[in-house]
């Protein structure tokens, strides 16, 4: 269970923040404001303005509009105090291949001007949490995805950053190494008090891990909250059947309006939305039967985030998870062809 935020002081606010390319409007007029210590997932599918808005907040990118603080800096008037104050882990690797992992950490601390002594103790404590002390003499070239990831992670904690930036820092790695990763992610919010904001595909880790959820699409920012209280905007129950016949039945139930608020065929069945589903389910489950269908699965739970998700962009986040996927190991395969 998530501990609660005791303390509400603001480390980042964008007030009317905006980017414009040329005519198209990237990021538009968004309003929000991350608290201190609380992980603030930034959701949203390809091209929906969340790697803009990271670029934006982390001075890489001068907003068209509006402006943004970080740490109580203006990201527009203070842009070296808001750096400082800050560590970023972008989407793409950034470690120097040709350099061994401790090489690249001692590397982002002359970055920062840290003294040398205080760089090596730094860079061996970060290491060791992120478990890569024995893989620290080893050119990154030999690091897997994974590896690659949890080094970007310790590089950018070697200034000590009141917040750190990550942009999708579990894509294009497996299970395993994703819930590991944010292992390492709910220690730092957990021991070192840091705040964390965060940009995923993956509903599921915006759910487990995310204080708030920032719901951003085609630049615009959507909805706000808790992932209860997203959920709880939503309302209704899911009742989820497996049925042998879909189409017959998703027909049947869409006829009967009192209590159904949508039916939808899913990949594992059909979906339906109700306002209760204690009450409407063994209705579903007759009205089916009656009809000569048989029903050999039913569920009832909340909603999901991705029910979340749908309810107020009206598409799933789904589909995205695996484009983005592909398109990561495009990238990937496209960088390894020039090497």
């Amino acid at each position: 269970m998530r501990r609660l935020l005791k303390m509400r002081n603001v480390a980042i606010k964008a007030i009317n923040l905006t980017k414009r390319f040329g005519k198209f409007v990237a990021v538009d007029h968004i309003n929000f404001e991350v608290y201190e210590g609380e992980i603030f997932g930034f959701l949203g599918p390809n091209g929906a303005g969340k790697s803009t808005t990271i670029k934006m907040l982390t001075t890489v990118l001068k907003p068209s509009e509006g402006t943004a603080t970080v740490s109580g800096y203006d990201v527009i008037k203070q842009p070296a105090l808001v750096r400082q104050s800050i560590g970023v882990v972008p989407q793409e690797y950034t470690a120097d291949e040709d350099l061994t992992g401790w090489e690249n950490m001692m590397m982002m601390a002359g970055l920062y001007g840290i003294p040398k002594r205080i760089a090596e103790e730094r860079a061996k404590e970060l290491l060791e949490m992120v478990e890569l002390t024995y893989a620290a003499k080893r050119k990154v070239e030999t690091y897997s995805g994974g590896m690659r990831r949890r080094l970007e992670i310790a590089m950018s904690l070697i200034s000590r950053p009141r917040i750190l930036f990550l942009d999708e820092p579990t894509l294009g790695l497996d299970a395993q190494t994703r819930a590991a990763i944010w292992q390492y992610i709910m220690k730092l919010k957990e021991e070192y008090k840091m705040t964390i904001f965060v940009t995923t595909h993956y509903l599921e880790e915006a759910d487990m891990y995310g204080d708030r959820i920032a719901i951003i699409d085609k630049g615009k920012i959507l909805a706000i909250g808790s992932p209860k209280e997203l959920k709880e905007k939503v309302g209704g129950d899911v009742v989820s059947l497996q049925t042998s016949n879909d189409e017959l039945a998703i027909k049947i139930i869409s006829s009967s309006k009192d209590g159904i608020l949508d039916v939808r065929k899913a990949s594992d069945g059909i979906r339906i939305k109700v306002r209760n589903g204690e009450e409407k389910a063994p209705e579903i489950l007759e009205s089916l039967v009656k009809n000569g269908i048989k029903v050999s699965r039913m569920s009832i739970t909340e909603p999901t985030m991705d029910e979340v998700y749908m309810e107020f962009t009206g598409k799933s986040l789904r589909d995205e998870e695996a484009s983005a996927q592909e398109m990561f190991a495009f990238r990937r395969t496209m960088r390894r062809a020039r090497t």
